[in-house]
């Protein structure tokens, strides 16, 4: 919501994403906009998507203001093409932003965008209405998170990858969420000269506080009671390698008594969308090995919790299991470092930054038994559980607060909003200058 009171905002600034569900890259957008918002900011979120049973509470109990645009445009052709496809949405958005800041007085100063950088010339380079400046938030280069197994792929994703780094480059300010991403950026996009700031993401501690305060999602979870609760908290996606906490556990089984086995139990939760082929395929596949590897009963799955499952989940578990590898950075190490819970993470991306080895978890090899050593090593000893949990809140609190988190956003926006004007003034003096000449 805009300030209120009547009071004059701290800047306008437009967010345009384009699929706002249940991800980490729509947590940090939903938690950026919040931080602006409470630090007087004029915020308003466009979407090329936006269902209110599959969002985050903010999107939706009228905290944000959120402007669906274009939902009618699948998402895909088939199950593919779905790069296309975003392209083309966020650019429609992005002309929509435009359309609006011809006939609104509400302009925003500074537009971000994430994920598909491929609007940014419908912002930039058409005939100008008005003259934002435009942030592009990198969570990972898009175009090394796609194979290319054939001719025909590599044939279709050769112009979109070109776009996607020309398009990059037309960025006023161009952040990532972390120095593992960074220096992906850097490597990928050899072409663009700018090093990206890195402006860590966090989460909105104050939903946590309200959160744990309610009682009302504790029904839900009644069969959560072992001792030795394990949870993984991530997408139903196979670049997660969930399966490999499934595994782990079963590995685990020769690691510790039948008295500590019997009280182990994994809880595998995360976003589904029932839309998406892979994501379908991906949990009956995982449901399968988990009758494979002998651990049915071990094994609870939790589809898209809501925020307030999503963070009793955390405050009941005894440790997380972190198991993408490469992650760019990876939001739920640091829910849980808040919570209090040690973090087993793989040794690689983001995590290297977040989870400090030994100190606050563990940084393991991706294999079944580095992680099943780990995880035995807590259980054979909970006061090295709860001593690693105590120091990742301390390093959450010193490094990923959300605090910190929103004024480095305010600095962020506010120094492009400082030279937004100048750079509006002078491209229309530039205009003006070459009507002139035309008509001399």
């Amino acid at each position: 919501m805009p300030p209120r009171n009547g009071n004059t905002p701290k800047g306008r600034v437009a967010f345009i994403h384009p699929d706002l569900g249940l991800g980490g890259a729509e947590r940090l957008i939903v938690d950026a906009a919040v931080g602006l918002q409470r630090r007087g900011y004029d915020v308003t979120i466009f979407t090329g998507y936006h269902n209110p049973s599959h969002a985050f509470p903010e999107t939706v109990d009228g905290t944000l203001k959120v402007v669906p645009v274009c939902q009618w445009i699948p998402r895909s052709l088939f199950g593919k093409c779905v790069a296309l496809f975003s392209y083309v949405k966020m650019t429609l958005v992005a002309l929509y932003v435009n359309f609006l800041a011809i006939s609104s007085s509400r302009r925003p100063q500074v537009i971000v965008c994430d994920q598909v950088s491929a609007c940014i010339p419908a912002l930039k380079l058409l005939p100008g209405f008005f003259y934002p400046k435009v942030m592009f938030y990198c969570h990972y280069p898009d175009l090394l998170q796609t194979s290319r197994g054939n001719f025909f792929k590599r044939l279709y994703r050769a112009p979109l990858d070109w776009l996607e780094e020309f398009t990059t480059g037309l960025a006023d300010k161009i952040v990532v969420n972390s120095l593992f991403t960074r220096y992906v950026f850097q490597e990928t996009f050899r072409g663009i000269n700018t090093t990206p700031d890195v402006l860590y993401p966090s989460i909105n501690t104050k939903l946590f506080d309200e959160t744990m305060k309610s009682k009302q999602a504790l029904k839900q979870l009644d069969n959560i009671n072992s001792k030795y609760t394990f949870l993984s908290l991530n997408r139903f996606e196979r670049k997660k390698n969930i399966a490999l906490a499934i595994r782990t556990l079963k590995k685990l089984r020769t690691c510790v008594d039948e008295e500590e086995w019997g009280s182990v139990h994994l809880v595998l939760a995360g976003g589904y969308d029932p839309r998406l082929e892979d994501s379908v395929k991906y949990l009956e596949e995982l449901k399968k090995i988990c009758a494979n590897e002998g651990v049915v009963d071990h094994v609870t799955f939790i589809q898209s919790p809501k925020d307030d499952v999503k963070v009793h989940l955390i405050s009941k578990c005894f440790a997380l299991l972190y198991t993408p590898s490469n992650e760019h950075f990876g939001i739920v190490p640091l829910e849980a470092m808040y919570m209090g819970k040690p973090v087993i993470a793989v040794d690689s991306g983001g995590p290297r930054e977040t989870v400090v080895n030994e100190v606050t978890g563990f940084l393991c090899p991706a294999t079944e038994i580095h992680f099943a050593v780990a995880m035995a090593r807590l259980i054979k000893d909970p006061k090295i559980a709860a001593t690693l949990g105590s120091s990742g809140k301390a390093r959450f609190k010193e490094h990923f607060s959300f605090d910190a988190f929103s004024l480095m956003w305010d600095r962020s926006i506010e120094g492009l909003i400082s030279t937004s004007s100048t750079y509006g003034h002078g491209r229309a003096e530039l205009t003006g200058k070459i009507a002139r000449e035309k008509i001399d």
